[in-house]
């Protein structure tokens, strides 16, 4: 019982590491007749992510969304299945609410992990802890870059690794919009391994287009477990409603610029 307790509490420090990873959300890509741009070098790629991630982030005021968390893990001494739907609302500069509005399968699944990533996510939103996680080079080291030409428009591709082997960071690659500079889609692991008992963890991040914005469309991770198991953890986003936002670049009244850490997200 010992050993189950070990390894529960440590699929919940890497599931709530890696559900903070990411960036703020970024604005959509303009429209497809926009005329092509040429590529452009690894340095300018990154110093326009953080710039245009930080003036977006003051953008987006207040929005909702639907989530569906499911969980399987596969393993000694049995199965298990939890999944949990819930509303999720979001006020800047730092608030987050979660209401649950279905359960079903492993309570205590549910109750262990689920609840207790809202509860990460919910401590996460102070400005220090935000600052730790951010794609920025105070936190990572930018190692190179691809130009793929795609018609999605997530061209360009980084090769990144933590500054600090930290568990709330990542080391993977990072694709960018080449209009936007808004991140697309994340692959990667954990910097630092959270726990003995997880032998790996994938990590596998997609971004969509709402409205003015890119959210989160789909958190999927797989952690293996060092002796016998694995456990999947998807987060679906759903039904996202902008409800309040300004435009991007706008001075914000009394916030000073982007930089400054009480206006962002």
């Amino acid at each position: 019982m010992a050993h189950r307790g070990y390894r529960w509490s440590a699929l919940l420090s890497v599931f709530a590491a890696i559900c903070l990873l990411g960036p703020r959300p970024g604005v959509a890509r303009p429209s497809p007749s926009d005329p092509p741009i040429s590529p452009l070098t690894l340095a300018q790629v990154v110093d326009k992510m953080i710039v245009k991630n930080a003036a977006r982030a003051v953008a987006l005021e207040r929005y909702t969304n639907r989530r569906l968390y499911v969980l399987d893990y596969k393993g000694f001494p049995t199965g298990l299945h939890a999944e949990m739907v819930v509303d999720m609302d979001f006020s800047a500069p730092a608030t987050k609410s979660f209401t649950v509005v279905s359960e079903t399968g492993s309570k205590y699944l549910m109750n262990l992990i689920f609840k207790r990533l809202m509860e990460s996510e919910q401590e996460a939103q102070s400005n220090e802890n935000r600052d730790r996680v951010n794609l920025t080079t105070q936190n990572y080291i930018f190692k190179s870059m691809e130009y793929q030409p795609a018609p999605d428009g997530c061209s360009y591709v980084l090769t990144l690794e933590p500054k600090t082997p930290s568990k709330f960071l990542f080391r993977g690659r990072v694709w960018v919009d080449s209009k936007d500079f808004a991140v697309c889609r994340i692959e990667a692991e954990p910097a630092k391994n959270p726990s003995f008992w997880i032998k790996k963890t994938e990590i596998h991040h997609s971004y969509s287009k709402v409205g003015d914005f890119w959210l989160p469309a789909e958190n999927l991770s797989v952690s293996t477990m060092r002796f016998a198991g694995r456990a999947t953890l998807t987060i679906e986003y759903q039904k996202y409603e902008i409800v309040a936002a300004r435009t991007v670049g706008e001075p914000v009244s009394g916030a000073g610029s982007p930089n400054n850490p009480d206006s962002r997200h």
